[in-house]
């Protein structure tokens, strides 16, 4: 997030849209990507940025899980601002972590006297629901005070990392809501952060923003959003998680549509992943972002090796399986699809035109195969609207066809099911949504195949 911006958008080239994995959410606007990995799944916070925005309009911190890093599932709106009796506006952007069974998100909000402050908000389930349990911010002392990371060390210490034009950080005491001793800062040295290319008596560094802390055996790397604007990610290493600090130079150079970049680093079954932000979906740029994700790879050396933005993770680590409940909302790649949420159903995304679609990856339906499919869906419109269900491409082999019917409203489903042949082994599925309604094609809770 931003406090002061003057925009200045370098456009990015993704390959062909259909064939992408990044960005990972096509669904809806989001930025500021705070990993979490919890029991075998990546649970991925984000801000969020309402659509059409022309400023930093984030209203709330949004969800999405994976257990192969390809197919994402949405869990929607976790948390949003008003849940602090004391902000005013702004959901900027998160952290996120478990300790002891409870998980805590830190997030920066303008408070009601108008400076940022970072609060707290506890739950016992990373799918919250999360509540304030200071009723005040941890922190609020400047306007500096955004963008926070959280780091748990091996010897069971927490900080938490954070700041604009400077970055600052604490030790969080064990209750992880409020901490030890004094704010301290990192010296903002060319030593620290690397010399800016243009001169600003203000940041003299590469500083800008957007911390993380990440460890890789004993060293420890503090990954940044540097300047000047249009931003690049750059880092620091040292042996200490309060440094001294020494800069190494670039992760990720300046590239994509958005003026802003955010970076995160997991550690997932066995691979390093790089999290980012950049403006490649329709209609993005510098105040409609959208996460991505690389895997990052570092040189025998420790050191990080460089990369771009590209098309993103292309190996899932592991399967769906079609004979369960599947979510709609989980999603490898989708166009012309939105999701929502109400009190019936929870989470479920709605076809926006004619032949939008979504596709989720490797599903694997075994030497035996599938003999039934069933799916819970809705429309408005009375007749002609279908779904069809492919495999491997958007004109891959026809396993069925769904007719839609009309139930008068996202509240109000159907269950359909048909019978299926010649579908086993594993395979992209295909649903496409076809209407002739100019909007709002059709809705789509969840799928599920039998054998």
């Amino acid at each position: 997030m931003k406090v002061n911006r003057f925009v200045l958008f370098f456009y990015f080239s993704m390959p062909v849209i259909g064939l992408a994995q990044n960005p990972i959410i096509q669904t809806n606007y989001t930025a500021d990507p705070a990993p979490m990995v919890y029991n075998g799944k990546v649970y991925l916070y984000t801000s969020h940025d309402e659509d059409n925005s022309t400023w930093f309009t984030m209203d709330d911190w949004r969800l999405y899980t994976s257990e192969d890093m390809v197919n994402w599932t949405d869990h929607g709106a976790v948390l949003d601002y008003t849940a602090f009796d004391w902000a005013k506006m702004n959901a900027w952007a998160p952290a996120a972590i478990e300790r002891n069974g409870k998980f805590y998100m830190y997030v920066p909000i303008t408070t009601r006297s108008g400076m940022n402050g970072i609060g707290v908000a506890v739950a016992d389930s990373p799918y919250g629901p999360f509540r304030d349990p200071l009723g005040k911010p941890m922190i609020s002392e400047r306007m500096a005070d955004i963008d926070p990371a959280v780091f748990i060390d091996d010897d069971g210490q927490a900080y938490l990392y954070w700041g604009n034009p400077v970055c600052y950080y604490v030790k969080l005491n064990e209750d992880m809501i409020s901490y030890e001793g004094e704010i301290a800062q990192f010296p903002n040295t060319i030593e620290s952060f690397g010399k800016r290319s243009k001169e600003d008596p203000r940041r003299p560094t590469t500083y800008e923003e957007g911390p993380w802390m990440y460890k890789r055996g004993n060293l420890y790397y503090l990954i940044f959003a540097a300047g000047p604007i249009s931003e690049h990610i750059g880092y620091s290493t040292s042996n200490n998680p309060t440094g001294p600090l020494e800069y190494q130079g670039v992760v990720m150079p300046t590239q994509g549509a958005a003026f802003t970049n955010h970076p995160a680093v997991i550690d997932f079954k066995g691979k390093t992943y790089f999290f980012y932000h950049n403006g490649a979906l329709p209609g993005g740029g510098g105040f409609t972002r959208s996460v991505c994700v690389e895997e990052m790879k570092f040189k025998k050396n420790g050191d990080i090796i460089q990369m771009d933005m590209t098309k993103g993770v292309e190996e899932a680590l592991s399967t769906i399986n079609p004979y369960m409940k599947n979510e709609a909302e989980t999603i490898a790649w989708s166009e012309g699809v939105k999701s929502y949420e109400n009190d019936v159903v929870g989470v479920f995304i709605t076809a926006k035109k004619n032949e939008a679609y979504t596709k989720v990856r490797n599903v694997d339906f075994r030497k035996e195969g599938a003999g039934r499919f069933t799916v819970r869906v809705g429309t408005t419109h009375n007749g002609g609207v279908t779904m069809e269900v492919r495999l491997d491409a958007l004109d891959g082999k026809l396993i069925g066809e769904i007719e839609v019917p009309m139930t008068g409203g996202d509240d109000r489903w159907a269950l359909r099911s048909l019978d299926v042949k010649d579908v086993n082994g594993k395979h992209d599925l295909y649903f496409v949504f076809k209407g002739k309604a100019s909007s709002d094609i059709m809705f789509f809770d969840y799928w599920m195949f039998s054998k």
